[in-house]
């Protein structure tokens, strides 16, 4: 007499609805969301500072931006900053710009 068990099929998800797969891939998407940082005066002074820094000796900056619960980090040279619509344009690559919003920014620092 033969123990006829076929193991991990028995207990295994037989089918999934579209619809809780979508629910729960994007619950875990939403756990590793964070909250956006609180960014102080006295860091936003730090951060002028180094952008005046890049620009005037032309290095590249370290951006690391805030995006819907995500941070990302964005290396190239500043190509302008403007002060109107407070956005920093970005040269990541020759002929390559990404703008970038001041409320953003969490970090920022000069690459030497």
């Amino acid at each position: 007499m033969a123990i006829r068990d076929r193991g991990k099929k028995k207990w295994q998800f037989a089918f999934g609805m579209p619809e809780l797969i979508k629910a729960q891939r994007n619950l875990w998407i939403d756990q590793k969301r964070m909250e956006k940082p609180i960014i102080d005066d006295y860091e936003k002074e730090e951060f002028d500072q180094r952008i005046c820094y890049a620009l005037e000796h032309n290095l590249p900056i370290k951006v690391t931006n805030w995006t819907d619960g995500f941070s990302s980090d964005i290396t190239g040279r500043i190509h302008y900053l403007n002060p109107i619509s407070y956005q920093l344009r970005i040269e990541l690559q020759r002929g390559e710009f990404r703008r970038i919003n001041f409320g953003d920014v969490i970090d920022l620092s000069v690459v030497d």
